[in-house]
């Protein structure tokens, strides 16, 4: 593997770098796609499902290199402060990206100043309760938990964490009492007590609760999406429930380091949507119970500054940070 080095570009480097001629001769050698999560999660799926495409479209191999550490945080860094030629990149993820800065206030960098390219997937979270709680759709779960000030605990696989912040914005669209969070080192151990009836509301991404969806063990009244997941058609979304802009999801793209020549950016963009055509690619996406990614880097770019203001208002709001 080529090894990177960490370094701020700034001054004649960064100039030299967006001339044209060199733009148009990249990528001459592999170019090094960070995964800042160990391999098996959901970031490291969507970096190894495009892989191939990305490879073929750029005409170069494309390394993918597991960073994991600090809730994805140690990868990010890693690219926001990589030399912006095109050869280093980064699987972003909505928790380091939008997430992190607000409850990782000492973290030294912004993961904002990265250029994003292209969204590869987006999953929506599935907001689910134990088949023993009389609730069917949304209002009958806010009426039960009303019916129960204080004695409501939801699981989340980590404080700080996108199901921490999205049963918070859950409660204060709902105006629903305050909730007892029971915390886990994962998403595994809190699916495996909430199937155990240990708490009785948990929220996370389908990918993680379709296994207790499918198999009777938690009942689906909600999903962020903004339409139906053909998988689970019969769990209504927010916004058919009454909940309006609440499309929530752990996505996740493709990023670069801020400076990287626009020439650069335009084939990435171009190189990610071709792969992303890939039937089989697409059906292996939906089979995960996310959405194809695709599209232009300015509607990805968007959506990125929408998660990160509106996410960094909750945290603010309760107080959350990771810890």
């Amino acid at each position: 593997m080529i090894a990177i080095q960490r370094r701020t570009v700034m001054g004649l480097g960064t100039a030299v770098l967006a001339t044209p001629a060199l733009a148009q001769a990249w990528p001459a050698r592999p170019v090094t796609l960070v995964v800042g999560y160990p391999p098996g999660g959901q970031t490291d799926f969507a970096a190894r499902i495009v892989q191939p495409g990305l490879a073929r479209a750029l005409g170069q191999t494309i390394v993918i290199e597991n960073r994991g550490g600090a809730g994805g945080n140690l990868g990010t860094e890693h690219v926001v402060r990589a030399r912006p030629d095109g050869y280093t990149l980064l699987a972003s993820n909505s928790s380091p990206m939008v997430i992190n800065p607000h409850t990782f206030p000492a973290a030294g960098f912004d993961p904002m100043d990265l250029l994003n390219v292209c969204m590869i997937l987006d999953a929506p979270l599935a907001f689910c309760v134990h088949p023993a709680i009389p609730a069917r759709n949304v209002r009958e779960v806010a009426e039960w938990i009303r019916s129960r000030p204080g004695m409501v605990d939801y699981g989340i696989p980590a404080a700080g964490s996108l199901p921490h912040l999205a049963m918070e914005m859950f409660r204060a669209r709902l105006s629903l009492p305050e909730m007892q969070r029971i915390p886990y080192r994962g998403s595994g151990p809190a699916l495996q007590d909430f199937v155990a009836g240990r708490f009785p509301i948990m929220a996370d991404s389908l990918s993680v609760m379709a296994p207790a969806l499918s198999g009777g063990q938690a009942r689906g009244v909600m999903m962020s999406s903004a339409a139906r997941v053909p998988a689970f058609v019969d769990v209504p979304t927010a916004g058919e429930q009454g909940i309006e802009d609440f499309v929530v999801g752990a996505w996740t793209g493709l990023s670069a380091p801020a400076g990287t020549p626009p020439e650069i950016l335009a084939r990435l963009n171009a190189a990610m949507n071709e792969a992303l055509r890939d039937e089989n690619v697409r059906e292996r996406i939906m089979a995960q119970g996310a959405v194809v990614g695709g599209g232009t880097a300015a509607a990805f770019d968007a959506r990125v500054r929408e998660d990160h203001r509106r996410f960094g208002a909750v945290a603010r709001t309760n107080n959350i940070s990771s810890g």
